[in-house]
């Protein structure tokens, strides 16, 4: 699964009706990294009452090594985290995992400039962590359900 890039807008998730394909709620195995144990414990509950499987870390340093001996169909990560940020952590995925999903889970909310820094690190969408349950799980599935984009992670970042 090669999931290409869909950055939300808050206009495109309050709108959006696009229904999610059936095969993606089917099982699914998540690995959650952030640092806040409250919204992480959250999270992961939320997707485990939706049928999903679901390990999370609360130090992005040890997630080179859990994921090297654990597989998981995607990685839901906070960007400000102490030790390693996300979007250091996001390189080091990619350099063993380069096809594994990777969605930005931030309180952030939606800023462009770190939108397009995860976008060039090489995630493949970015969730704020202010939106509801539902609003959550229907961005991170429709980050999933995304048609593939060679183009998505381009050499140089784009000029706006």
């Amino acid at each position: 699964m090669n999931p290409g890039p869909l950055w939300h807008t808050p206009c495109s998730l309050s709108g959006c009706t696009r229904p999610i394909p059936n095969f993606f709620l089917a099982y699914m195995n998540f690995l959650v990294v952030d640092d806040n144990r409250l919204l992480n414990r959250f999270l992961v509950t939320y997707l485990r009452s939706k049928g999903h499987a679901c390990s999370s870390l609360t130090d992005g340093s040890k997630v080179e090594s859990w994921l090297n001996l654990n597989p998981c169909d995607a990685v839901i990560l906070d960007i400000g985290m102490p030790k390693i940020d996300g979007l250091s952590l996001i390189s080091i995925i990619r350099t063993d995992h380069a096809d594994l999903p990777i969605i930005i889970f931030t309180g952030l909310g939606y800023d462009e400039e770190m939108m397009q820094a995860a976008r060039y690190a090489g995630a493949n969408g970015y969730v704020s962590k202010g939106l509801g349950p539902s609003e959550i799980y229907s961005a991170v599935m429709r980050v999933l359900s995304a048609p593939a984009n060679p183009a998505a992670n381009p050499a140089t970042p784009a000029n706006s």
